[in-house]
């Protein structure tokens, strides 16, 4: 199984109209735009899980760098999220790094 990052993603694009633009490439799983929390707008990108290697490298090469909603698309092979989850480059953010508003270091 394969997951492909979908970057540069118009805030008006649906997980539909994302699976239409991948199915003629094969079998999809899933497809997730991620949303912000808070509002649950689009954060203006996504993933498409493709289990066959093939097809999702077939979708990769066919749809990089094309329109969707008015956006060219950057699609590429999803890497793996950075140990420490959320939170900038990489940096762990536990209680020893907490910096609270108003301070300045």
């Amino acid at each position: 199984m394969k997951k492909i990052y979908i970057g540069n993603l118009s805030y008006r694009t649906t997980e539909e109209n994302l699976e239409t633009a991948f199915t003629p490439f094969g079998a999809i799983r899933s497809v997730t735009i991620v949303r912000d929390r808070q509002t649950g707008e689009s954060r203006g990108f996504g993933f498409v899980e493709m289990d066959v290697d093939d097809e999702a490298f077939a979708a990769i090469a066919g749809l990089n760098q094309t329109e969707l909603d008015g956006r060219t698309l950057t699609v590429n092979e999803a890497r793996p999220r950075a140990a420490g989850g959320a939170g900038g480059a990489g940096r762990s953010r536990g209680r020893g790094d907490f910096r609270g508003r108003g301070q300045r270091w």
